[in-house]
Protein backbone atom coordinates (compact mmCIF):
# COMPACT_ATOMS: atom_id res chain seq x y z
CA UNK A 1 0.00 0.00 0.00
CA UNK A 2 3.02 2.63 0.96
CA UNK A 3 4.44 1.69 -2.86
CA UNK A 4 1.33 2.26 -4.63
CA UNK A 5 0.61 5.58 -2.54
CA UNK A 6 3.96 6.70 -3.43
CA UNK A 7 3.81 6.22 -6.99
CA UNK A 8 0.21 7.70 -6.92
CA UNK A 9 2.15 11.00 -5.85
CA UNK A 10 4.75 10.68 -8.03
CA UNK A 11 2.31 10.09 -11.35
CA UNK A 12 0.19 12.83 -10.43
CA UNK A 13 3.29 15.24 -10.07
CA UNK A 14 4.76 13.59 -13.58
CA UNK A 15 1.29 14.27 -15.67
CA UNK A 16 1.79 18.34 -14.76
CA UNK A 17 4.49 18.26 -16.41
CA UNK A 18 4.39 15.80 -19.65
CA UNK A 19 1.68 17.45 -21.73
CA UNK A 20 3.44 16.86 -25.14
CA UNK A 21 2.14 12.94 -24.04
CA UNK A 22 -1.18 13.77 -24.03
CA UNK A 23 -3.99 14.49 -25.70
CA UNK A 24 -5.85 17.68 -26.07
CA UNK A 25 -8.30 16.70 -22.82
CA UNK A 26 -5.13 15.32 -20.60
CA UNK A 27 -5.89 11.67 -21.65
CA UNK A 28 -3.32 9.59 -22.69
CA UNK A 29 -4.32 7.27 -25.64
CA UNK A 30 -2.62 4.08 -26.90
CA UNK A 31 -3.63 2.15 -30.44
CA UNK A 32 -3.29 -0.88 -31.93
CA UNK A 33 -0.72 -1.29 -34.68
CA UNK A 34 -1.96 -2.39 -38.43
CA UNK A 35 0.88 -3.87 -40.07
CA UNK A 36 1.33 -6.11 -43.56
CA UNK A 37 2.11 -9.53 -44.25
CA UNK A 38 -0.66 -11.35 -43.82
CA UNK A 39 -0.67 -11.69 -39.93
CA UNK A 40 -3.84 -10.78 -37.54
CA UNK A 41 -3.08 -7.75 -36.11
CA UNK A 42 -6.52 -7.29 -35.70
CA UNK A 43 -6.92 -10.40 -33.02
CA UNK A 44 -8.08 -10.50 -29.52
CA UNK A 45 -10.15 -6.99 -30.09
CA UNK A 46 -10.78 -6.77 -26.37
CA UNK A 47 -7.17 -6.95 -25.01
CA UNK A 48 -6.39 -3.41 -24.74
CA UNK A 49 -9.82 -2.59 -23.84
CA UNK A 50 -9.57 -4.52 -20.77
CA UNK A 51 -6.16 -3.77 -20.04
CA UNK A 52 -7.12 -0.02 -20.15
CA UNK A 53 -10.19 -0.36 -17.51
CA UNK A 54 -8.42 -2.34 -15.08
CA UNK A 55 -5.44 0.06 -15.62
CA UNK A 56 -7.81 3.32 -14.89
CA UNK A 57 -9.44 1.37 -11.33
CA UNK A 58 -5.81 1.39 -10.10
CA UNK A 59 -2.99 4.24 -10.98
CA UNK A 60 -3.53 7.32 -11.84
CA UNK A 61 -2.68 7.43 -15.15
CA UNK A 62 -5.40 9.31 -17.15
CA UNK A 63 -5.91 6.94 -20.25
CA UNK A 64 -8.55 7.15 -22.82
CA UNK A 65 -10.45 4.23 -22.87
CA UNK A 66 -10.53 3.66 -26.12
CA UNK A 67 -7.46 2.92 -27.99
CA UNK A 68 -7.20 3.28 -31.75
CA UNK A 69 -6.04 1.24 -34.98
CA UNK A 70 -3.24 3.16 -36.30
CA UNK A 71 -1.09 1.65 -39.86
CA UNK A 72 2.68 1.63 -38.77
CA UNK A 73 3.40 3.60 -41.88
CA UNK A 74 1.23 6.46 -41.33
CA UNK A 75 2.15 9.76 -39.47
CA UNK A 76 -0.86 9.12 -37.00
CA UNK A 77 1.42 6.76 -34.92
CA UNK A 78 2.80 10.02 -33.83
CA UNK A 79 -0.13 10.85 -31.72
CA UNK A 80 0.47 8.10 -29.79
CA UNK A 81 3.17 7.50 -26.44
CA UNK A 82 2.45 3.63 -26.50
CA UNK A 83 1.85 1.34 -29.56
CA UNK A 84 1.09 -2.47 -29.43
CA UNK A 85 1.71 -4.85 -31.82
CA UNK A 86 0.27 -8.27 -31.77
CA UNK A 87 -0.25 -11.39 -33.61
CA UNK A 88 0.21 -15.13 -34.93
CA UNK A 89 2.03 -15.28 -38.16
CA UNK A 90 3.66 -13.39 -40.75
CA UNK A 91 4.84 -9.56 -40.28
CA UNK A 92 6.56 -7.26 -42.64
CA UNK A 93 8.18 -3.59 -42.23
CA UNK A 94 8.64 -1.99 -45.58
CA UNK A 95 11.58 0.71 -45.88
CA UNK A 96 9.28 3.81 -45.59
CA UNK A 97 7.22 2.34 -42.44
CA UNK A 98 10.45 0.99 -40.83
CA UNK A 99 12.21 4.65 -41.43
CA UNK A 100 8.54 5.99 -39.88
CA UNK A 101 8.81 3.70 -36.78
CA UNK A 102 12.11 4.36 -35.97
CA UNK A 103 11.46 8.46 -35.92
CA UNK A 104 8.56 7.94 -33.67
CA UNK A 105 10.83 5.72 -31.19
CA UNK A 106 13.54 8.75 -31.46
CA UNK A 107 10.99 10.80 -31.14
CA UNK A 108 9.97 9.42 -27.25
CA UNK A 109 7.28 6.89 -28.51
CA UNK A 110 7.12 3.05 -27.00
CA UNK A 111 6.53 0.23 -28.73
CA UNK A 112 5.22 -3.34 -27.09
CA UNK A 113 5.16 -6.37 -29.61
CA UNK A 114 3.26 -9.56 -27.66
CA UNK A 115 3.94 -12.66 -30.03
CA UNK A 116 0.33 -14.36 -29.60
CA UNK A 117 2.12 -17.85 -30.78
CA UNK A 118 3.87 -17.82 -34.42
CA UNK A 119 5.81 -14.26 -35.37
CA UNK A 120 8.39 -14.85 -33.13
CA UNK A 121 10.54 -15.97 -36.91
CA UNK A 122 9.01 -12.85 -38.78
CA UNK A 123 9.07 -10.11 -35.47
CA UNK A 124 12.40 -10.81 -33.87
CA UNK A 125 14.50 -10.24 -37.19
CA UNK A 126 12.47 -7.01 -37.86
CA UNK A 127 13.09 -5.22 -34.21
CA UNK A 128 16.89 -5.66 -34.71
CA UNK A 129 16.27 -4.03 -37.57
CA UNK A 130 14.70 -0.71 -36.65
CA UNK A 131 18.16 0.13 -34.32
CA UNK A 132 20.90 -2.37 -35.54
CA UNK A 133 23.52 -0.55 -33.85
CA UNK A 134 21.46 -1.22 -30.49
CA UNK A 135 21.59 -4.89 -28.69
CA UNK A 136 18.43 -6.70 -28.67
CA UNK A 137 18.37 -8.40 -24.65
CA UNK A 138 16.41 -9.99 -22.66
CA UNK A 139 15.71 -8.00 -19.81
CA UNK A 140 17.42 -8.82 -16.47
CA UNK A 141 15.34 -10.37 -13.45
CA UNK A 142 15.66 -6.60 -11.04
CA UNK A 143 14.38 -4.95 -14.29
CA UNK A 144 11.90 -2.08 -12.86
CA UNK A 145 9.31 -3.01 -15.16
CA UNK A 146 8.74 -6.46 -13.01
CA UNK A 147 8.40 -4.57 -9.97
CA UNK A 148 7.42 -0.61 -10.74
CA UNK A 149 3.67 -1.05 -9.32
CA UNK A 150 3.45 -5.03 -8.84
CA UNK A 151 6.12 -7.18 -8.02
CA UNK A 152 7.19 -10.39 -10.17
CA UNK A 153 9.40 -11.80 -7.63
CA UNK A 154 10.86 -14.04 -10.75
CA UNK A 155 12.00 -10.92 -13.16
CA UNK A 156 9.73 -11.98 -15.77
CA UNK A 157 6.57 -11.87 -17.33
CA UNK A 158 3.98 -14.41 -16.39
CA UNK A 159 3.25 -17.72 -18.15
CA UNK A 160 -0.29 -16.95 -19.93
CA UNK A 161 -0.12 -19.94 -22.51
CA UNK A 162 2.07 -22.94 -22.75
CA UNK A 163 2.87 -22.42 -26.47
CA UNK A 164 6.15 -24.16 -26.89
CA UNK A 165 6.56 -25.33 -23.42
CA UNK A 166 9.37 -22.75 -23.10
CA UNK A 167 10.07 -19.95 -20.54
CA UNK A 168 8.59 -16.97 -20.87
CA UNK A 169 11.31 -13.87 -21.65
CA UNK A 170 10.66 -9.96 -22.30
CA UNK A 171 13.71 -8.85 -24.69
CA UNK A 172 14.28 -4.72 -24.73
CA UNK A 173 16.18 -2.38 -27.27
CA UNK A 174 17.20 1.04 -25.45
CA UNK A 175 17.66 4.38 -27.69
CA UNK A 176 19.61 7.09 -26.37
CA UNK A 177 19.26 5.40 -22.66
CA UNK A 178 15.90 4.87 -22.73
CA UNK A 179 13.97 1.54 -23.22
CA UNK A 180 11.96 2.13 -26.41
CA UNK A 181 10.60 -1.67 -27.56
CA UNK A 182 9.94 -4.53 -25.31
CA UNK A 183 8.67 -7.86 -26.90
CA UNK A 184 6.92 -10.70 -24.79
CA UNK A 185 7.82 -13.95 -25.85
CA UNK A 186 6.20 -17.36 -24.97
CA UNK A 187 4.11 -15.32 -22.15
CA UNK A 188 1.76 -13.92 -24.15
CA UNK A 189 -0.06 -11.59 -21.89
CA UNK A 190 -2.50 -10.04 -24.05
CA UNK A 191 -4.25 -13.33 -24.01
CA UNK A 192 -4.74 -12.87 -20.25
CA UNK A 193 -5.86 -9.35 -21.12
CA UNK A 194 -8.48 -10.78 -23.64
CA UNK A 195 -10.21 -12.83 -20.66
CA UNK A 196 -14.01 -11.95 -22.41
CA UNK A 197 -12.52 -14.46 -25.30
CA UNK A 198 -10.45 -17.01 -23.60
CA UNK A 199 -11.23 -19.11 -20.70
CA UNK A 200 -7.81 -18.76 -18.46
CA UNK A 201 -7.85 -19.17 -15.18
CA UNK A 202 -8.21 -16.12 -12.85
CA UNK A 203 -4.99 -16.29 -11.15
CA UNK A 204 -3.71 -15.75 -14.86
CA UNK A 205 -5.93 -13.28 -15.53
CA UNK A 206 -4.60 -10.93 -12.69
CA UNK A 207 -1.04 -11.85 -13.18
CA UNK A 208 -1.30 -10.68 -17.10
CA UNK A 209 -3.22 -7.66 -16.34
CA UNK A 210 -0.50 -6.86 -13.54
CA UNK A 211 1.98 -7.16 -15.74
CA UNK A 212 0.65 -4.74 -18.30
CA UNK A 213 -0.36 -1.97 -15.82
CA UNK A 214 3.36 -2.41 -14.96
CA UNK A 215 4.63 -2.35 -18.79
CA UNK A 216 2.08 0.90 -19.55
CA UNK A 217 3.37 2.91 -16.14
CA UNK A 218 7.18 2.05 -17.08
CA UNK A 219 6.50 3.58 -21.01
CA UNK A 220 4.16 6.61 -19.61
CA UNK A 221 6.40 7.95 -17.30
CA UNK A 222 10.40 6.53 -17.38
CA UNK A 223 11.77 9.79 -19.27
Amino acid sequence: MKKLLTLTIFLLSLILVVPAKAQDNGEFSIARVQYGGGGDWYTTPTALTNLIGFAKERVPIPINPRYDDVQVGSRDIFNYPFLFITGHGNITLNDSEMDNLRRYLENGGFLMVDDDYGMDQYVRPLLKRVFPDEEFFELPANHPIYDIVYEFPEGRPPKVHEHDGKPPQAFGVYRDGRMVILYTYESNPSDGWAYDKHSNPEEIVQAALRFGVNVLVYAMTTP
